[in-house]
């Protein structure tokens, strides 16, 4: 009997099951399903104490310590600037009946024309609107690109290294997630948009934020390894830190997933005038905040969202509030790559490794 239930064991640890009592250090011994079991080596559970002396051990990632902000050094951003303002527009492709995608209404049935056509309005109009509006307030933008847009709108990549703006690594197209993929697999197809990205843009990208934000384990460690410097993926701070991989370090630069037009307009129904106003609150609060420490505002934004002209209208309500605002003498409006390059030359006493 006692091997009988070891052989059980055996199966449902292969199929992703854990026993209660490894997971939570309970005394029930039954079996849960865990979607996101952590593989061997990558990063060990961690102990917090509870309530009545019980040891509850949790998977982490063990890719950076726990650091309040509170207890940070401080230092300015170039020229004494406080915060750090840049603009991360999506700029995506898609498959056309097939595969994932931003909805703005109920789905059709396939091929679903409508909303293909929807979300091709970004390359073929949103885009350029967006682009006036950044020349209109002479600011500098980083653009979140599939690489499918390189055949499918070349003009685009044009307008963008006219700019001098920042390509950010940002998948093939976003009718696909990469979060399912073995590690071989993964490093192909992220050597694959490096390359395209070089081909397109005449460097290679520096900073990459996946399709859907989506990862795997091995995610960080390839993306050193191929050699981007830093990611974009993990909206857990106000500022930019040092993340461990098995190659060394790489830098989280603050991507917001608050301030950012598909969650908060496409999936919880925001207006256009509550999105400008949380762009502005959240710029006022963090400049307010910033007096004490260094402090990052990225605007998340996508071609077929605020590319609409009554979207747009309330954007660059939001984008003059800021330019002209009384202080902006203290805001730094850049780009990820000069927010990294700033990060990565202040000595370990003000930006400690991780």
């Amino acid at each position: 009997m006692t091997e009988m239930f070891a052989g059980i064991a055996v199966v449902l640890s292969a199929l992703g099951y854990i026993r209660h009592d490894e997971y939570c250090g309970s005394t029930n011994h039954h079996w849960i399903f865990c979607s996101h079991r952590v593989p061997p080596g990558m990063g060990q559970p961690r102990r917090s104490k509870l309530s009545r002396n019980t040891d509850m051990q949790l998977p982490y990632h063990d890719r950076y310590a726990y650091w309040p902000i509170v207890d940070r050094p401080d230092y300015s951003w170039p020229d004494g600037k406080r915060l750090a303002v840049y603009l991360g527009l999506n700029i995506e492709h898609f498959a056309f009946g097939a595969g994932e995608g931003h909805l703005l209404t109920v789905a059709g049935a396939a091929p679903d024309p409508r909303t293909f056509a929807w979300r091709d309005y970004g390359n073929r109009v949103g885009v350029w609107r967006c682009l006036e509006l950044f020349d209109e307030l002479n600011l500098p933008a980083a653009h979140l690109i599939n690489t499918a847009v390189f055949d499918y709108a070349p003009r685009i990549v044009d307008a963008l290294k006219a700019r001098g703006d920042d390509f950010i690594g940002h998948g093939r197209t976003n009718a696909e997630r990469h979060s399912h993929m073995w590690e071989a697999d993964e490093r192909r197809f992220l050597q694959e948009v490096r390359d395209a990205i070089e081909r397109a843009s005449g460097k290679p990208p520096r900073g990459w934020m996946a399709p859907w934000m989506a990862s795997t384990h091995h995610t960080p460690d390839l993306l050193k390894e191929v050699g981007f410097d830093f990611l974009m993926d993990w909206p857990a701070d106000d500022q930019p830190l040092w993340m461990k991989t098995r190659s060394g370090p790489i830098m989280s630069v603050p991507y917001p997933i608050e301030i950012n037009d598909s969650p908060q307009i496409l999936v919880r129904h925001h207006s256009p005038e509550e999105f400008r106003d949380f762009i502005i609150g959240q710029f006022e609060e963090l400049l307010r905040q910033s007096a004490k420490q260094p402090l990052v505002c990225g605007i998340a934004l996508h071609t077929m969202i605020v590319g609409q002209p009554d979207r747009l209208r309330m954007l660059r309500e939001a984008l003059q509030h800021i330019v002209s605002h009384p202080e902006k003498e203290k805001v730094w409006f850049t780009r990820p790559s000069a927010i990294y390059d700033h990060c990565a030359a202040l000595p370990a006493s003000k930006f400690p490794p991780a």
